[in-house]
């Protein structure tokens, strides 16, 4: 008359997995942004044009001390 031990975990996956679900789902809606950007492909390249996102929200690689012309070889020196 009891429930397999089994159905707990799986029930509580299911509702982890809906919550975040609609967690991410609000998220989205609450971002304010109206234009969602499109891809284009020219020359091999996919390009995103549009959207809300800016380049100074990417975040910059640092370079190496010792190569700061960031030439891939440090032991070359200007």
């Amino acid at each position: 008359m009891t429930q397999p031990s089994s159905v707990v975990p799986l029930i509580t996956g299911l509702v982890s997995a809906a919550a975040l679900s609609g967690a991410a789902a609000v998220a989205v809606l609450q971002s304010g942004c109206e234009d969602p950007g499109t891809y284009l492909e020219h020359d091999g390249v996919v390009e995103l044009v549009g959207g809300c996102l800016r380049s100074s929200d990417l975040p910059v690689t640092p370079q190496d001390p010792e190569d700061p012309l960031g030439s891939g070889n440090p032991s070359i020196a200007p």
